[in-house]
């Protein structure tokens, strides 16, 4: 593996619980780019514990959202990971700030591979949550993952969907993507000539001006705001803007109707992005020969990033006993 530098200190975007032990650890992929992930390990436990990884948001840091999700369930008792993806925060892989369904996929299988082997986990008691738009990329690791039991996807998108149809597929035309696709192209003619990628831009610097979607503004008030992150994509300045544009004609959900463990889906009623969870629920238990042990949570009133670090509003109590339940 590659020898990464990490940060020792405490640089997260929430406090440290004193509830869990914690530490930096690594892991490679079947690519061979090497994934920094935060360990949490509840405090005064013996023998192998259910583990759980997370990842996400997209564009967001461990520091960030999946920390605090890792965080929360080492206090409830499971051993935890919050890893970075390939590309991104303190993982390794050049050029930096790329996606793809594939390697992504494969970062959540090599955070499962990691955990498997180590000495106080028990590999038949393995979950995964998947926040943002790495709930989509949850629901596609279930879909090939024997391994893992149970899934959890919080405030989800399809990334896929949502980079080739754009928001409520608005953009869902032949015509619409060709032109998305020709632009980007030209993107990449620009980089490859000048020797060097550009990136697409994070959030939207405060204040937002009002004249823009709420969500765009709810989006900048986490990133810009009270969750800032220097390695945070989200925070800065975004995406290599060619970076994601494979997710376009590589849709990720196309099998979710075949996942056999059990997959817990959490939105806000409020969140412009709900409509992806209650379609990725749809599609993985119509007429499915596995919908027993599938389940859709909507929150009340709750918006996009209320799931992200509202603890008043992430439905941890369910999230815990929803393991419990399955990764026994």
């Amino acid at each position: 593996m590659e020898e990464l530098k990490l940060v020792a200190e405490w640089d997260k975007t929430f406090a440290k619980s004193g509830k869990v032990e914690h530490k930096k650890v690594t892991f490679h992929n079947r690519y061979g780019i090497t994934l920094a992930a935060d360990l949490y390990i509840p405090k005064n436990t013996e023998g192998k514990l259910a583990a759980i990884a997370v990842s996400g948001p997209f564009g967001a840091v461990k520091e960030q959202c999946s920390g605090l999700y890792a965080q929360t369930m080492a206090e409830r008792g499971f051993l935890a990971i919050a890893f970075d993806p390939s590309f991104t925060g303190e993982s390794s892989g050049q050029p930096r700030y790329m996606a793809s369904p594939d390697m992504n996929t494969e970062d959540f299988q090599a955070a499962v591979d990691f955990l498997s082997v180590q000495d106080n986990v028990d590999p038949e008691k393995i979950g995964i949550i998947g926040v943002c738009g790495w709930g989509g990329m949850a629901l596609n690791t279930a879909a090939i993952d024997t391994r893992i039991k149970a899934t959890v996807t919080s405030t989800m998108y399809d990334m896929s969907r949502v980079s080739a149809n754009g928001y409520f597929d608005s953009e869902d035309s032949e015509d619409a993507r060709y032109e998305k696709k020709k632009a980007l192209n030209a993107v990449r003619t620009e980089n490859y000539k000048n020797g060097e990628y550009t990136r697409g831009g994070g959030c939207l610097p405060l204040p937002v001006s009002e004249d823009l979607p709420f969500f765009v503004k709810d989006y900048s008030e986490y990133y810009k705001g009270r969750a800032y992150h220097g390695r945070s994509l989200n925070s800065n300045e975004g995406w290599n803007t060619i970076g994601c544009m494979s997710f376009i004609n590589q849709p990720i959900l196309i099998y979710s109707g075949e996942i056999r463990s059990a997959c817990l889906v959490i939105h806000g009623e409020k969140a412009h992005s709900c409509y992806f969870s209650k379609d990725a629920f749809a599609a993985m238990t119509n007429d499915s020969a596995y919908a027993e042990n599938k389940e859709l949570m909507v929150i009340p009133d709750a918006v996009h990033t209320d799931l992200y670090d509202n603890m008043d509003v992430i439905p941890f109590d369910k999230i815990q006993s929803f393991f419990e339940q399955y990764l026994k």
